[in-house]
């Protein structure tokens, strides 16, 4: 067997996190989000390109900087009672990365208490193990150990895919609660529109690594510009019905192409509505040239060669 192919798993990500802001990423499953994610998280040196955080560039970390910043980026899973040790009470769940960061006994027991009232849980329950609580209540958990360490940036992934749709509201609502109260900024990565439009403030739109649309919701939701993000908006359903059957649907042929394979031009073109009308001398642009993100509007940028503002909610 030869070398395994190389992943371009993400090229051309260029996520802008302000304070007190909550950006959205959003995209299919296999478009790089996670990955996006974990390359943040992971405080390490990428292969190329630069990953900054609250100011200071991951590639020139020592391994002391590195832990003192990973207290100020924490993370809430999607799965909420899978990321949770079922043999460790509630209470010592929450205090791991204050005891990781060398916090004291009286503070630790301190914050539990206060952390498990923030996020709307009795203090009480500290002694409950994991499966003892619902869904929702999982979740909540997660919250307060990812705030336990007092961050400033919480990463969201995913975290109410897992949760029915009224025990999402809650959530979502108490996250907003803890954005304002505590000044935090989030980076919220889903694959569900509705979702992200309730809480981020600006979005990137992924495909295939790289980022195809990106600005602020109320733009890129009201006339989005590329082929791609039109394609995932116009599967959002609305909730309500006359305009809901009255709607066209954007359907994309086949399926995307393999990350292993680059090919030139634009990689979304083989699946684009767009592309596919074009006559034959339009094509070679997307065919022979990466379209840049180049800006429309007041806040909204599309990587694509043939951009059409286009209401699809």
């Amino acid at each position: 067997m030869g070398p395994a192919a190389p992943v371009h798993a993400v090229d051309g990500v260029e996520p802008d996190i302000r304070a007190g802001e909550t950006p959205g990423l959003v995209g299919e499953s296999g478009s790089g989000k996670s990955t996006t994610l974990y390359e943040i998280l992971g405080l390490g040196r990428p292969e190329r390109g630069e990953v900054e955080i609250l100011g200071r560039s991951t590639a020139r970390l020592g391994r002391g900087e590195a832990g003192r910043l990973r207290s100020r980026v924490q993370i809430v899973f999607q799965d909420p009672l899978a990321s949770l040790d079922p043999r460790m009470p509630v209470g010592d769940i929450v205090a791991e990365p204050l005891r990781a960061q060398g916090a004291g006994r009286a503070t630790v027991a301190r914050r539990i208490s206060e952390l498990l009232a923030l996020v709307g849980l009795d203090a009480a329950h500290a002694a409950r193990f994991p499966h003892e609580f619902s869904d929702g209540q999982g979740q909540r958990i997660c919250i307060a150990r990812a705030l336990s360490v007092e961050p400033r940036l919480l990463v969201l992934d995913e975290p109410v895919s897992a949760l029915d749709v009224s025990i999402q509201a809650g959530i979502l609502g108490l996250l907003q609660q803890l954005k304002h109260r505590l000044g935090l900024a989030y980076l919220f990565v889903s694959h569900d529109l509705s979702v992200v439009r309730h809480i981020a403030d600006r979005v990137s739109v992924m495909h295939l690594g790289g980022t195809v649309e990106a600005g602020s919701v109320a733009e890129v939701f009201t006339a989005p510009r590329h082929p791609y993000t039109q394609a995932l908006l116009s599967a959002v359903p609305l909730p309500d019905p006359p305009r809901e059957r009255a709607r066209k649907r954007i359907l994309l042929a086949g399926d995307p192409p393999s990350p292993t394979h680059r090919e030139s031009g634009c990689r979304f073109r083989g699946r684009c509505p767009v592309f596919a009308a074009l006559e034959s001398g339009d094509r070679e642009p997307c065919v022979s040239t990466v379209p840049p993100l180049t800006p429309h509007g007041t806040d909204q940028a599309a990587a694509c060669h043939h951009p059409r503002a286009r209401a699809v909610l």
